[in-house]
């Protein structure tokens, strides 16, 4: 299957630059993946679609201060360095701007005295290990010295970095935001809960290899970034319950999605667990646990469009993005959203 499969052509008007004041008042575009047919909604009205006996689950990761701007020690020079992935107290797998201009053995000041680096290693994919120093705590000075990365796609100014956190976002770690959160609210759990739909809460830290394109012809060729995953005792018994009683496995976001294939791979009865994956969703694969996902519009020839295209079927997707286009939906990460169920919804694996 080829990268190409999966382009369409998005005005760029239709890219959000920022999020809408009310975060439950985005569109909600559902697509049944069984018939291919869509409807038109609204967000706040994802609790009267979910059906009671479901378990909702949700990403509590938290977008990080990950974006630091700083100079390299001999000459001056700006430079912006991503964090990526923790390996250890000191040493971050990051992404750096300009690379060519940051190299194996250069000293990077961000807060003099305070927090400065060292490049450790070059990576084959053109990443950089670098080791900080700081005075006092990781968190603290993180604080002080970044900021929270936006999507490359989004030009405009945020004013209000909390709107690109989700409301339940406690555990720190993530590069960029599991985005189909953005949308729920208190008021809208309340809602949810009422209807007798559980929910679950699991841990899955986003990493800016999202946003990467496929540069590969053939989609099988490419290489997944690695993410770490928590998924707790607690979230593995409510899902054991759900499964039990026939209710159905509602997935926030790819993120979800991705953590709870990965756990099914490694342990179809589902049992806490964490590590690191790179499991690659395209179509041809064969879910095992997830029924139905909520998740925001994703760009073209993406790995989140390859998924939702192994969920909800590719022609069925493409048509749908199609409509939305048509109907000028607001897209990717501040931008609308979709109720997908997957195509084979009534093959059941317990």
């Amino acid at each position: 299957m080829r990268t190409s499969d999966f382009y369409y052509h998005l005005p760029e008007e239709l890219i959000a630059q920022h999020p809408l004041d009310e975060r439950s008042a985005s569109r909600l575009l559902t697509l049944d993946g069984p018939t291919g047919a869509t409807a038109h909604r609204r967000f706040d009205e994802l609790p009267d679609i979910l059906n009671p006996g479901d378990l909702l689950v949700i990403n509590n990761t938290r977008v990080i201060p990950a974006r630091l701007l700083g100079v390299r020690a001999d000459t001056g020079k700006a430079i912006e360095i991503l964090l990526l992935k923790r390996i250890d107290l000191y040493n971050w797998e990051t992404l750096a701007r300009p690379g060519k201009k940051v190299r194996v053995g250069n000293r990077l000041v961000f807060l003099p005295g305070r927090l400065e680096a060292e490049v450790a290693d070059v990576l084959e994919n053109g990443n950089r290990i670098i080791r900080f120093s700081y005075e006092g705590t990781w968190e603290e000075i993180l604080a002080e010295a970044g900021t929270v990365p936006l999507p490359p796609y989004i030009h405009e100014k945020n004013d209000d970095p909390e709107r690109y956190q989700t409301v339940y976002a406690v555990a720190p770690g993530s590069s960029a935001a599991p985005t189909a959160g953005l949308h729920f609210t208190e008021a809208i759990f309340d809602r949810i809960r009422a209807r007798g739909v559980d929910i679950a809460e699991l841990t899955l830290h986003v990493g800016l290899g999202t946003f990467r394109p496929v540069k590969c012809e053939d989609i099988a060729d490419h290489i997944m970034h690695t993410e770490w995953y928590d998924f707790p005792r607690e979230a593995a018994l409510k899902i054991k319950e759900t499964r039990t009683r026939g209710g159905r496995i509602v997935a926030v976001g790819t993120t979800c999605c991705r953590t709870l294939e990965s756990v099914y791979r490694a342990d179809p009865l589902m049992s806490e667990r964490s590590g690191w994956t790179d499991i690659f969703i395209y179509p041809g694969y064969r879910f095992g646990v997830v029924d139905a996902m909520v998740t925001n519009f994703h760009l073209p020839e993406s790995t989140l469009i390859m998924l939702v295209s192994a969920f909800s079927g590719k022609e069925n997707v493409l048509r749908a993005y199609q409509e939305a286009i048509e109907q000028r939906y607001r897209f990717f990460s501040f931008g609308d959203a979709m109720y997908l169920t997957r195509k084979d919804e009534s093959d059941k694996r317990g």
